[in-house]
């Protein structure tokens, strides 16, 4: 946790990050919750889950660090800002995002590439999508199975997102934008048409 922001580690979509992506140091680990930290235990800044104390926070360069940081060789990216009010906000992907495919929810295998205007779409729309916080959908919706994206950004990284049709809402803590529902499930359609899979 810094500056009020909790990340998690990406290791999926950012193994090729190199350390010259490395910026200024930003912060260091004041406290490891792993082994220490008992079950009432309220983070702060500084506490890190598997990081040892002293392990310096770096900002990533071409990004905010309230959306991604470098510790440790790995990247770390925003899971929750109590200042953020949008994905914009919380994630500094804005004019970022490359494309956008579907993966096998199975196995998280690559199943195929949007078409590059819906990508466009996608890319348009997710920045704007107001948080109201997973727990909000959750509560609000009735379970299903999710449509599981990768973005992929200008840099070469990734992440993994998982959007819910009948919900329109993805696990971030958003709920997306008819134009965003649109594209979703017709490239969902077409790339697993495509692939042979339906």
């Amino acid at each position: 946790m810094l500056s009020d922001v909790m990340y998690t580690a990406n290791s999926e979509g950012t193994k090729e990050v190199s350390q010259a992506k490395q910026g200024e140091k930003v912060g260091e680990v004041s406290y490891m919750l792993n082994d220490h930290a008992c079950t009432d235990h309220q983070a702060k800044n500084g506490d890190a889950a598997f990081l040892p104390i002293g392990t310096a926070i770096y900002a990533m360069n071409d990004y905010k660090p309230s959306y991604r940081v470098m510790a440790g060789g790995k990247v770390y990216e925003a899971h929750s800002n109590p200042n953020a009010k949008t994905l914009g906000d919380l994630w500094d992907i804005d004019g970022k995002i490359a494309k956008v495919s579907l993966e096998s929810g199975m196995d998280g295998s690559p199943i195929g590439d949007f078409a590059p205007e819906a990508s466009a779409v996608f890319a348009r729309d997710l920045p704007q999508l107001k948080l109201v916080g997973f727990d909000t959908i959750y509560k609000d919706n009735k379970p299903e199975y999710g449509i599981f994206l990768r973005v992929h950004l200008l840099d070469g990284t990734s992440f993994r997102m998982v959007f819910y049709e009948k919900a329109n809402a993805f696990t971030a803590g958003a709920y997306g934008t008819e134009a965003m529902k649109t594209v979703i499930v017709g490239e969902r359609t077409r790339i697993k048409k495509a692939a042979g899979l339906m």
